[in-house]
């Protein structure tokens, strides 16, 4: 009697597994915060403290010396600070609100980069920001999506085909799968996340590794700053401390800013697709940090899932299937396919998806907060993958596309 309802009260902590995810990422990232928070404290802090110190140093000096008040002297920083504001600077820079620097201007705003060092102060141009950066904003993203797909399915293919060419010069190509590399399909094959994470993580550094080569005799930059400068834009961070193109001449100022306009925007192409594929890495990682806290109330759980099988990707789950898929209702063949199901789902589906009514979707959302079983659609069955929307559902539908089309 004890035993039951022990293992009534251990049923009763389970949650759907997209509410277990949820909850834990939602912990993660705070434990993430917090641990940034403590290092750049410690880091930074010092060095705040002493510029203070300097600074004070430095007013009282000038106040002495030219017998100004410290009021009147505030009074004038604060001109000056709105001066800044305004693009105007001690050393002379290019003007802020010319067509070329407007057109800087709006790439900022659209590509959420930001830097700051422009901003309206009219409130015309307040106004006019807020709905020009709505719609400008959604149209860039979709722009990215579209991107990630297309370079998803170049990698895919490429991957694909490297992949055969070994299979047939090893001799271990399997029966029935034909010579010719345009008409050949493995079964059950679909590209490493992995691999992908990793090409497109080298394609990162070494945009950025030219772009900084670029940057630093041009800008006067250090070549470390310059690196520092491409991940803080290519990210759309865009702090604003360090900003390209900003002087009022340049050498070959022409082809500088068009090489300028270029690395940014192939940057942040490959960077927001990195961010894309690291977030499936780290949703595995939480699918098997998930598993592992699954029965640790009670060893009887075992016999049930903690979460449903939706999803159920966990690392190192490639090594222990076999080198090819298996028939369609063996079970490896199952797993090999949610090896990375869920996390994306083409452009194409997701305008598809956009045209269910209201009422569906309602009906849909019900089911899922109360614990209800999804529907899956017979080629996301039949690929071994379930459906979902949003950006990080470009990726995994794209492979499991090009796994079966190419």
């Amino acid at each position: 009697m004890m035993s039951g309802q022990r293992l009534q009260g251990c049923r009763s902590l389970h949650v759907n597994e997209d509410s277990g995810r949820f909850l834990l990422l939602a912990v993660l990232i705070l434990l993430y915060l917090l641990c940034g928070a403590a290092v750049f404290s410690a880091i930074e802090r010092p060095s705040e403290l002493r510029a203070h110190g300097r600074w004070n140093r430095t007013l009282h000096n000038f106040s002495d010396a030219f017998n100004v008040s410290l009021k009147d002297l505030n009074s004038f920083l604060r001109e000056y600070e709105s001066a800044v504001a305004a693009g105007i600077r001690a050393d002379a820079l290019r003007p802020r609100w010319d067509f070329t620097g407007a057109f800087y201007f709006v790439g900022t705003v659209v590509s959420t980069i930001g830097f700051g060092m422009t901003t309206p102060v009219t409130v015309a141009g307040k106004v006019f920001l807020i709905f020009y950066g709505l719609l400008g904003c959604a149209a860039t993203i979709l722009f990215f999506n579209l991107f990630l797909e297309r370079i998803i399915t170049l990698l895919a293919v490429v991957m694909k085909a490297f992949r055969l060419r070994r299979l047939r010069t090893s001799g271990l190509l399997p029966p029935g799968i034909c010579q010719d590399f345009a008409a050949s399909s493995l079964p059950g094959w679909k590209p490493s996340v992995y691999h992908v994470m990793l090409i497109l993580g080298l394609s990162a550094i070494i945009i950025s590794c030219c772009a900084s080569a670029m940057y630093t005799p041009v800008e006067g930059w250090a070549y470390l700053d310059s690196l520092y400068f491409c991940f803080v834009t290519f990210s759309t961070i865009g702090f604003g401390d360090l900003v390209s193109s900003q002087n009022e001449a340049y050498s070959y100022q022409g082809l500088y800013r068009l090489a300028n306009f270029f690395f940014i925007l192939t940057g942040v192409c490959c960077i927001y697709s990195l961010f894309n594929v690291i977030s499936i890495v780290i949703k595995q990682v939480l699918n098997w940090m998930l598993g592992k806290m699954s029965c640790l109330c009670c060893q009887r759980c075992k016999a049930n899932a903690f979460l449903g099988r939706r999803n159920a990707i966990r690392p190192g789950s490639r090594l222990r299937q076999g080198r090819f898929g298996r028939p369609p209702d063996a079970e490896g063949s199952d797993t090999e396919g949610r090896r990375l199901s869920g996390e994306m789902i083409s452009m194409r589906d997701l305008t598809s998806s956009n045209k269910i009514s209201l009422a569906i979707m309602q009906k849909q959302l019900s089911e899922t907060a109360n614990g209800y079983p999804r529907t899956i659609c017979g080629s996301s069955r039949h690929n071994g993958f379930s459906g979902g929307v949003g950006a990080l559902g470009i990726m995994n539908n794209r492979l499991a596309e090009t796994s079966d089309t190419r």
